[in-house]
């Protein structure tokens, strides 16, 4: 049974922390216009919002190709090797059988188990990488508690710059996305 902080010390209200700062911009061009300037700032924790995909936007911003790739990869080899090993186990030394003379482990028997078990790991390792790598599940978040922030579905571009970045500053970093054409300025709390 979890408690919150009121209930363990009565009357302590705890002190809501700066997230970061989340700034809008009027229109796709200039969110990519502003994420190629914040990159060029040397930000590194932030990220870019919008309500459609903005061609050019990763570019900008610098995205790295994942690594989710390799991860799918690994999870179909090791199904192929786990289920040709567990049927040369079972087949070839737990539990040998003889039909007509033929060997007790043989490969084409077994591709029909490997192909299937290769498709389920890869499957499974590509729901689970991608949870993982995205800090997935997490039911809130932040910027949820702006009510600005609720355009971004419907007609809103926004950067959200993190206070957990090395060159965050509340002042110089709001000084900066007013200079690159941000038309609004806002401090989000967690």
């Amino acid at each position: 049974m979890s408690r919150d902080a009121a209930t363990i010390h009565p009357g302590v209200v705890a002190e809501p922390q700066l997230y970061g700062l989340l700034a809008e911009f009027s229109g796709p061009q200039e969110l990519l216009d502003a994420a190629a300037k914040v990159r060029a700032a040397g930000y590194s924790d932030w990220d870019c919002h919008s309500p459609f995909p903005v061609h050019g936007l990763d570019k900008a911003m610098g995205v790295k190709p994942t690594i989710l790739p390799w991860l799918v990869l690994g999870g179909g080899v090791s199904g192929i090797v786990g289920a040709l090993a567990l049927a040369a186990f079972c087949n070839g030394f737990d539990y040998p059988l003889i039909f007509s003379g033929k060997p007790y482990w043989g490969m084409p028997p077994h591709v029909f188990i490997a192909f299937p078990a290769m498709i389920l790991l890869g499957a499974v390792t590509s729901v689970f990488g991608f949870m993982a790598l995205a800090g997935l599940p997490r039911f809130y978040h932040p910027l949820f508690s702006s009510k600005r922030f609720q355009k971004v579905t419907d007609d809103g571009f926004f950067i959200s710059i993190s206070a957990q970045d090395p060159r965050f500053s509340v002042r110089w970093t709001g000084e900066m996305l007013r200079g690159i054409g941000a038309t609004a300025i806002e401090e989000i709390k967690d």
